[in-house]
C-alpha cells in the first residue's frame, strides 16, 4: 500500500480517471509514509491528516461521478509555509513571527485548492527564508532522506525533504536565489522556477517565483498548468498565457547550449559535481546539441551589492521588532542582517543597482546560445545543523553563484539530477532558458531526464 506514495501526479490522475485507484487510498499511503519518515524529517509543519483524509474522500466522490474539479484532482500536495493557506498562520521559519491565521490562500494555495490538490501539510523553512538549509528557530531541524546527516537545502527544505521521502507527487517552494533549485538539486528532484511572473505570488518582490517540486519534469509540468492560472493580487504577473504545458516532446539535435563551469564569484565547482555535469554535456552532444563553453560572466561586486541590499531589507523588517523578538531569530540570520544598521543610502542603492548588473550579465550571456547549462550547486549536500555550505554569516551566498542570476534576470531556469556523489549524494544539473521560455526548459530536462543513466531508487525509511 505504502508504494503508492511514489506514484507520480501524471500516473495518479490517469488511475483515478480509470478508477482504478481511488484518492482515499492514496492519501492513506502517503500519511504511512510520513509516519514512517516524519519524526526524523521535520519536513512539515501545520500537518492534518484528518482533513486530508476528508478532502480525498470528497474528490473520490467527484471521481466517480466523472467530475473532477481540475488537472490534479485527489493529489496530494504540500505548500512551503510562506505560501499563505486560509486559517493557518505564516511563521517565515522564525520563532520572531506573531502567529496569526491567514485571511485567504495565497495565489499558489488557491489554483491547488481550485483544481482538487488534497493539501495535507505546511513545508518547513528556514528564518525568513533567507538560508539554503534546513536550519531555523521556530521549526525542527530538516534533514535529507539520502543521508540524516546531510541538509536538504533550503529555504525550500521541508518541501525538497518531502519530495524525495515520497510524500505524495506535488510540492511547491519559492526561490529568490536558489531556494527551489538548491533544495531539488540536493534532493534528486526536478524543482522550476519559473519566468519572473509566470506563476502568480501574493506577496510579489523583485527576483521572487513560486514553483513546482517534484519527481518528474512531466509532474512539473502538470502541476504548472494549475499554478499558473491568473490571479490579480500578483501586481508584477504576465499576462495569461495558454501553454500546452504537457507537450513536452522536442528534440535536442541543432540546439545551441552553452556550458557554464565557472560563476566569476563563489565556491569553486567540486571534482565529482564538474564530472557529473560534464557527462550531462556529453549526452547533449551525443543526441545532436552544439556544446559551447561559456565565460564567467558575474563578479563579485555583484553578489557583494546583492548582499548590501538584502542585509537592509531584511534590517528595515527586524529593526521594528521589540527586543525580546529579535533575541527569538536564527542567530546566523540576526548577526548577517544586523551589519546593515550602518549603511548608508548609498550602500543600499549600489547595492540594489547589482541588480540590473545581473539581469543584464545573464541577457548577454544568452544572447548567442539557445540555452545554457551548469551545475545547480558547486559541491552535494553539507552537514544538516550547518546553516550554509560554509556555516559563515558573512559570507553566506557563496553557493548561489550559479542559481542567484536566474531570479534577477527573470529567466525560466530548472534542476534536475544528473548523478550522484561518491557517497551517494544526488547532484544537480541546472538548465537556464531565453526569457519566458518556460515549456523550452521544461522539454530539454524532459529530453535529458529520457537520456540520462537510470536514477538510483529513492530513499526509504529504514535508512539510519
Amino acid at each position: 500500500m505504502t508504494e503508492l506514495a511514489d506514484l507520480t501526479a501524471v500516473a495518479l490522475v490517469e488511475a483515478y480517471r480509470a478508477r482504478r485507484l481511488s484518492p482515499v487510498e492514496v492519501i492513506d499511503a502517503v500519511i504511512a509514509r510520513i509516519d514512517a519518515w516524519e519524526p526524523r524529517l521535520n519536513a512539515l509543519w501545520a500537518y492534518d491528516p484528518d482533513a486530508a483524509r476528508t478532502s480525498a474522500r470528497e474528490s473520490e466522490a467527484r471521481w466517480m461521478k466523472g467530475e473532477p474539479l481540475g488537472a490534479i484532482d485527489g493529489v496530494p500536495v504540500t505548500i512551503k509555509e510562506n505560501i499563505a493557506t486560509k486559517g493557518t498562520p505564516v511563521p517565515l521559519g522564525t520563532a520572531a513571527t506573531t502567529l496569526v491565521p491567514a485571511a485567504a490562500d495565497a495565489p499558489p494555495a488557491a489554483r491547488t485548492r481550485e483544481a482538487g490538490g488534497v493539501i495535507f501539510a505546511k513545508t518547513t523553512m528556514p528564518d525568513y527564508g533567507m538560508l539554503s538549509s534546513g536550519l531555523s528557530s521556530f521549526h525542527k531541524l530538516a534533514r535529507n532522506p539520502w543521508d540524516l546527516s546531510t541538509n536538504p537545502g533550503g529555504s525550500s527544505a521541508g518541501a525538497g525533504a518531502a519530495a524525495a521521502a515520497g510524500y505524495g507527487p506535488l510540492h511547491i517552494g519559492t526561490d529568490i536565489g536558489g531556494s527551489i533549485r538548491l533544495p531539488a538539486g540536493w534532493c534528486g528532484l526536478v524543482g522550476l522556477k519559473p519566468s519572473a511572473g509566470r506563476l502568480p505570488i501574493d506577496p510579489p518582490f523583485i527576483g521572487r517565483a513560486a514553483g513546482p517540486m517534484t519527481r518528474t519534469v512531466a509532474d512539473t509540468a502538470l502541476y504548472m498548468s494549475v499554478l499558473t492560472r491568473p490571479d490579480r493580487r500578483d501586481t508584477m504577473a504576465l499576462p495569461y498565457q495558454e501553454i500546452d504545458w504537457l507537450n513536452l516532446a522536442g528534440s535536442v539535435k541543432g540546439l545551441k547550449i552553452g556550458l557554464w563551469l565557472e560563476a566569476g564569484f563563489g565556491q569553486a565547482v567540486g571534482d565529482e559535481t564538474l564530472a557529473a555535469v560534464q557527462s550531462a554535456a556529453a549526452l547533449l552532444t551525443d543526441a545532436g546539441a552544439t556544446i559551447v563553453p561559456i565565460a564567467p560572466f558575474l563578479t563579485r561586486a555583484m553578489i557583494d551589492g546583492l548582499d548590501r541590499f538584502w542585509r537592509a531589507r531584511g534590517y528595515e523588517d527586524v529593526a521594528r521588532l521589540p527586543p525580546e523578538q529579535q533575541a527569538r531569530i536564527l542567530p546566523y540570520i540576526f548577526n548577517w542582517i544586523v551589519t546593515a544598521k550602518d549603511f548608508s543610502g548609498g550602500d543600499v542603492y549600489t547595492g540594489f543597482a547589482q541588480i540590473d548588473a545581473m539581469r543584464n550579465a545573464l541577457h548577454g550571456a544568452l544572447k548567442d546560445v539557445d540555452f545554457i547549462i551548469s551545475p545547480t550547486a558547486p559541491e552535494p549536500s553539507y552537514p544538516a545543523e550547518w546553516a550554509s555550505p560554509l556555516n559563515d554569516p558573512q559570507r553566506p551566498f557563496e553557493h548561489i553563484a550559479f542559481t542567484v542570476s536566474a531570479n534577477m534576470g527573470g529567466q525560466p531556469a530548472v534542476s534536475i539530477n544528473c548523478g550522484y556523489s561518491s557517497g551517494g549524494l544526488p547532484i544537480g544539473l541546472q538548465i537556464i532558458g531565453q526569457s519566458f521560455d518556460d515549456i523550452g526548459v521544461l522539454r530539454l530536462a524532459r529530453a535529458f531526464e529520457e537520456m540520462r543513466a537510470p536514477s538510483r531508487p529513492w530513499p526509504w525509511p529504514t535508512l539510519s
